[in-house]
């Protein structure tokens, strides 16, 4: 595990908090996790692998949330456009 990481950018009050991470992030945090590794003690490969598959199942999660959100923007436009149009149909 890594105990204590710092970047230059993120001790600046100028630079923009960012509430998520990204895959460029956690390539980041990793090879900096296997720089800082102790050589006599590395991280267990089994570890390494689930920490992978943990940020791919995230970043799969955040794709599906995108794609439920525009389905869900689709659908209350299909639905407000059937509503505006039931009125004119009923004094047809």
């Amino acid at each position: 595990m890594i105990s204590a990481v710092s970047t230059a950018s993120a001790s600046s009050p100028a630079a923009p908090k960012k509430t998520t991470l990204g895959q460029a992030d956690f390539i980041r945090l990793m090879t900096t996790q296997m720089k800082l590794q102790d050589p006599l003690e590395p991280v267990d490969n089994k570890e390494m692998i689930a920490q992978m598959a943990q940020f791919s199942s995230l970043a799969g999660l955040g794709d599906i949330n995108a794609t439920l959100q525009a389905i869900s923007t689709q659908l209350a436009q299909v639905m407000a456009a059937q509503q505006a149009a039931q009125p004119t149909q009923n004094n047809a």
